[in-house]
């Protein structure tokens, strides 16, 4: 893989996808479906987010990791690409000064 690893690892998701091949984890996701693929997303997640409390940057970057790829192949799963993503995240990167402002909740009432 090369420095387009997300752009890499996502077409291998999307071939697994169109072709079936035996013992691949993710064609077994896939013949799962959606609640499976679902499901390992929320675990993955819970995961990074133990490993970031953990304070060990190697267990969280595998965390991460595993999570971006369950995420990924939930984006084939729902026919997303991920350049659609990409372009979310261009168009946040160019705003400035996006805080958004908070509706401030009276607790006592």
């Amino acid at each position: 893989m090369s420095e387009h690893v997300l752009r890499e690892l996502d077409e291998v998701i999307r071939q697994r996808k169109e072709h079936f091949e035996e013992g691949s984890y993710t064609c077994y996701l896939f013949e799962k479906g959606l609640d499976k693929i679902l499901k390992k997303c929320g675990e993955e997640c819970a995961e990074m987010l133990i490993a970031a409390k953990n304070g060990d940057p190697r267990e969280l970057a595998m965390e991460i990791g595993d999570l971006v790829y369950h995420v990924l192949v939930l984006m084939q799963e729902q026919n997303l690409p991920l350049e659609a993503v990409e372009e979310v995240l261009r168009e946040r990167s160019a705003k400035s000064g996006n805080l958004k402002t908070f509706h401030q909740v009276d607790k006592n009432s």
